[in-house]
């Protein structure tokens, strides 16, 4: 019993990074979704990592002015290189814009949200919690019986 216990606290605490493929490209005028609505059906955490694929084209994260006013001229971040790979380092909103002139006014943008672990795991813990506590409640009222 002790045993499984430790098991499964072990197993609930592990932590482990994705990393996620975009094609980053303008989006078709007539396109039912956008960037923004690839990254928001994403989980992503602190450690987790984005390659952005591309030609002839730049990756820039900027401020949130910035973003909304497709201003290329103060990125946080730059990178031309056809493959782009962009690691989250804190739990906060990242903001993306293309660094081509009218990539970004066509909707060559993202906010990526980043959780921190703490936010995912709390969730899970909580479910392991109640997981143990009926295991225990089990195993005494079978020691009753």
């Amino acid at each position: 019993m002790f045993l499984w216990l430790v098991t499964v606290l072990m197993i609930s605490s592990s932590v482990s990074s994705r990393e996620y493929k975009l094609n980053w490209v303008v989006p078709l005028a007539n396109a039912s979704t956008s960037l923004n609505d690839w990254a928001s059906n994403k989980p992503f955490q602190v450690g987790d990592t984005i390659r952005f694929k591309y030609k002839k084209d730049s990756v820039m994260q900027v401020t949130n002015e910035d973003y909304k006013q497709c201003n290329s001229s103060h990125p946080r971040f730059y990178s031309n290189t056809g493959k782009t790979r962009f690691m989250f380092d804190h739990s906060v909103p990242y903001y993306f814009i293309s660094g081509m002139s009218g990539h970004c006014e066509k909707g060559q943008k993202m906010i990526v949200e980043v959780i921190s672990h703490d936010q995912t795991t709390s969730s899970s813990a909580s479910s392991v919690v109640l997981a143990v506590w009926f295991c225990i409640f089990s195993f005494s009222l079978s020691l009753i019986a």
